[in-house]
């Protein structure tokens, strides 16, 4: 009866340890994010993007796309001459502009996440694959990084969408597959610095398989710096998205996007200012709330940046 009860008690021990070890991580990260202005900043601009993307068509009080002939070209409601229905004014086609702010943050929330991912997984899976083989597997993925980051990304892009034509799929698969080399450069090197470490030696002389030691060894301590550059490379897409966008390579109408807005609103720029400055905002607002939290994380993750 003893013995049952302290290996009970012995069992209820072992399983409270790894939970309680998880949830002081997890008190000690949060300390750390109330305690960084750049991090509680950074989030809650992250979060109302992602919010407005979410539920824009619930908020919305127009459609994106509907025609007001007799109300183009309204100023925002603070402007003398404007209409209490249209928040933040109307366009050249009378469509209003704070709806249509809110259905195109969609577009750069997919475009930027969805990109991201895909040059994301790659880039990690050849940086492994380079870092740990080595030999004459690491020289070819290396000189294939090496020429990718040589050509102009802009120049590649549009060759490229100048071929399949531009389409939101196009889009994303495009800037996913051109935006890989930065991540397995990255990958590639932190994989080289921990092959070389004692667990991974001692995983090897136990008789671990290859594929055991990258998977479980050695990426999961790549993933802090692979989070980092994902989440700075959000970023850059979007605004690689809207650089698009306003050249007409982008997604194309009627799908509304920011960089759409500030292309079209241009040409108006003199007389409806806020054709294009609104949208502008909503871009540089989207782009210094995901670099806030990217700092902010490599300051958590980066053990060399600790204090």
């Amino acid at each position: 009866m003893t013995g049952a009860k302290l290996q009970q008690h012995g069992t209820a021990t072992s399983l409270s340890i790894p939970i309680t070890r998880q949830s002081n991580r997890w008190s000690r990260l949060f300390g750390q994010w109330t305690r960084s202005p750049v991090g509680v900043i950074g989030t809650v601009m992250v979060l109302v993007v992602l919010s407005v993307a979410i539920f824009a068509p619930l908020i919305a009080p127009h459609d994106p796309n509907q025609h007001h002939r007799q109300q183009r070209f309204l100023p925002p409601i603070w402007v003398e001459g404007s209409d209490p229905n249209f928040l933040l004014g109307t366009d050249q086609l009378g469509r209003d502009v704070y709806s249509r702010l809110l259905y195109g943050s969609r577009i750069s929330v997919i475009v930027g996440i969805s990109a991201a991912l895909v040059s994301g997984v790659l880039g990690a899976a050849l940086g492994l694959i380079a870092g740990f083989k080595g030999g004459l597997t690491d020289q070819i993925i290396s000189r294939f990084i090496d020429i990718l980051m040589s050509i102009p990304f802009i120049i590649l892009v549009l060759a490229v969408i100048g071929v399949l034509g531009p389409s939101l799929t196009t889009i994303i698969l495009v800037l996913g597959l051109t935006g890989w080399a930065g991540y397995a450069r990255v990958v590639r090197g932190e994989t080289l610095s921990i092959r070389q470490r004692d667990f991974v030696t001692a995983a090897r002389t136990v008789g671990a398989p290859s594929y055991r030691i990258a998977l479980r060894h050695i990426m999961p301590n790549t993933f802090a710096s692979w989070l980092v550059l994902a989440t700075l490379d959000v970023a850059s897409t979007i605004l690689a998205e809207s650089s698009l966008s306003f050249l007409g390579l982008g997604v194309q109408p009627p799908t509304v996007t920011w960089g759409l807005m500030v292309s079209t609103g241009r040409e108006y720029i003199s007389s409806a200012w806020w054709l294009v400055v609104f949208p502008g905002v909503a871009i540089a607002f989207t782009v210094l709330g995901i670099i806030f939290l990217g700092d902010w994380l490599r300051d958590v993750l980066d053990p060399r940046l600790r204090s």
